[in-house]
């Protein structure tokens, strides 16, 4: 793969246990309607993938629109909210690395420039690990259309100081016992390891994550101010996304070093509060399990999730990873067709251990 280190190798699926005609599945759901606008789809067992598929199809980069695309693998794709998922990474990188205070540390003590806001007591208690968890118990509106500017993660973007913005929000909860799905914990947790590292989060990415995994091509979108965006801004090409998410399997291990703490990798995907769609979420990672065939039972899986139908899901137990890129942006049935790529086509096909 061209800006990568080497191909990722490849195994026929049915010699990693799936059932015959993985990709022909696949294909019989888009061409039935049943899986839309989708622009790539990977999966790999063992670290072999055995599914790669890219479609031609209109995309956008960040809400700009980009015309039609022939995705291959050497396409960038938005990867939306999953984003996060990756600054999650970074943060444990710097922790390891001893350039970040804990998770445990007072929140608004990071921001010395708000001292009004850290006088408040019902903010007090914020912690660095209430935003990598979503719950600060602070206003937050992401439900509404991203193109609506009263979407609480479009109004940060547009205001003179989106780390104010977020920490001023009213307090409409206790501090760790609500989730809320917030673009603006990201924000914080980016301004953290930037002024933790020195660097730019997309510099300190490209020097501690992405190198020592050979991801030599990638951009990060900013917004106006300049300041790259850690809720939504990467674009990443799909097997690059890929062997990220197989360094997680691996437990931070990669390349013949460890990337990041297999003690960071355990606590980012470790259930840590219920959302409010009935799955788990732990430090910017959402957690569930699903019925694997191969198992006859449930087994749990973590996963970063994007606008527009963009995932990440990991089933450690089965040495599984999946990567989708769509192009349903905005869209509240998003969800879906990756849905039913990851149950129906390759956990419903994976038939042996």
């Amino acid at each position: 793969m061209n800006g990568s280190m080497g191909a990722l190798e490849r195994a026929a699926a049915e010699d990693l246990g799936f059932s015959a005609g993985l990709e022909r599945k696949l294909l019989a759901g888009i061409e039935s309607g049943l899986i839309r606008d989708v622009h790539a789809v990977l999966v790999s067992r063992r670290g072999k993938l055995v599914l790669e598929h890219y479609r031609e199809a209109p995309d956008e980069s960040w809400g700009m629109p980009l015309g039609t695309v022939a995705f291959d693998a050497g396409t960038l794709h938005d990867l939306r909210s999953v984003t996060k998922s990756v600054v999650g990474l970074l943060y444990g990188i710097a922790l390891d690395r001893g350039l970040v205070p804990p998770p445990e540390a007072p929140l608004l003590a990071q921001f010395p420039e708000y001292p009004d806001l850290a006088a408040d007591p019902a903010r007090a208690g914020l912690t660095i690990d209430h935003a990598l968890t979503m719950t600060l118990g602070l206003e937050w509106d992401e439900y509404r259309s991203y193109a609506d500017p009263l979407n609480s993660e479009i109004a940060m973007e547009n205001a003179p100081d989106r780390y104010r913005f977020v920490l001023a929000q009213p307090v409409l909860h206790a501090p760790g016992t609500r989730w809320v799905y917030s673009g603006g914990a990201t924000a914080l947790v980016g301004a953290v390891i930037e002024r933790g590292t020195g660097l730019r989060i997309e510099d300190f990415a490209r020097d501690a994550l992405f190198a020592p995994l050979g991801i030599l091509d990638f951009e990060w979108m900013s917004g106006r101010d300049g300041v790259a965006s850690p809720a939504s801004g990467l674009r990443l090409r799909p097997g690059d996304l890929l062997r990220i998410g197989q360094m997680v399997l691996d437990n931070g291990f990669a390349g013949g070093r460890q990337i990041v703490s297999r003690d960071w990798i355990e606590k980012s995907c470790a259930r840590v509060v219920p959302t409010d769609d009935g799955l788990g979420y732990g430090r910017f990672w959402f957690t569930d399990a699903a019925f694997v065939p191969a198992f006859g039972e449930v087994r749990p899986w973590v996963a970063g999730f994007g606008n527009g139908g963009q995932r990440l899901w990991l089933m450690p137990d089965a040495e599984l990873a999946c990567v989708i890129f769509s192009g349903n942006y905005n869209a509240p049935d998003a969800w879906v067709s990756p849905t039913r790529i990851w149950r129906e086509i390759v956990l419903a096909n994976l038939q042996t251990i």
